[in-house]
């Protein structure tokens, strides 16, 4: 196979990730929004138009801007394939980005070929099916496991099990440009440090923090001093 047939065979690939994701995508989005409904049907009750509107307004209001911003960001770094998997299986920051991004180091590709959508989607796949299956255990240990789960010597590993992930991930990434990360990093830890409230609003933080790092990035690329 040469150059232009592999060319060729990756976009058809690519477009049917496309249709069975965005197939899926719908059909999951509709079975969402029918289990309320269903409800409200089976109890006789409906929240009035303005109830709707104003607690939409409430959620959208933060989540819209963030789902597009997450969109933006990780759509890249995830691949056709592995971007529909993330946002279908969800624990996109948690698990997916961790288990693609050490997947990608791990078989050293680069973002945007066709090796890295593979390896990309493979490594998603693999990490909903693993989660599927230790909520399966955890659901079938959960009593057994109870005694263990709520020791109050262990509460403090278990509240802090996704900043130390993201910590040591991040640290690799932060080495790697320096020039970028060092000044949104003391920013938001100092605003953490004399505004403890922030520390809950993770997903905000990412707009002003991700938008100064691309400030910069873009900054220092016109220089050529990356």
């Amino acid at each position: 196979m040469n150059e232009q047939e592999k060319v060729k065979f990756f976009e058809e690939f690519n477009n049917g990730l496309h249709r069975l994701g965005r197939i899926t995508l719908i059909a999951a989005s509709l079975l969402l929004i029918a289990v309320p409904f269903m409800i409200g049907i089976l109890n006789d009750v409906s929240p009035s138009g303005t109830g709707f509107l104003s607690g939409f307004a409430k959620v959208g209001i933060i989540y819209i801007p963030v789902a597009i911003v997450e969109f933006l960001v990780y759509a890249p770094m995830l691949g056709v394939g592995g971007s529909y998997l993330s946002f279908l299986t969800g624990n996109v920051t948690n698990m997916k980005i961790p288990c693609a991004m050490n997947a990608r180091d791990i078989a050293e590709t680069e973002v945007g070929t066709p090796e890295n959508e593979i390896i990309s989607t493979i490594s998603v796949a693999t990490s909903a099916i693993v989660t599927t299956l230790v909520i399966v255990v955890g659901v079938i240990l959960l009593v057994p496991l109870q005694p263990v789960l709520q020791n109050e010597a262990l509460l403090p590993a278990f509240n802090n099990v996704v900043p130390a992930l993201f910590g040591a991930l991040g640290l690799k990434y932060f080495a790697k440009s320096p020039k970028i990360a060092c000044i949104p990093l003391l920013l938001m830890a100092l605003l953490c440090i004399f505004v403890p409230a922030a520390i809950n609003q993770t997903s905000l933080l990412l707009l002003p923090s991700g938008g100064l790092a691309l400030a910069i990035g873009y900054v220092l690329f016109t220089k050529d001093k990356l």
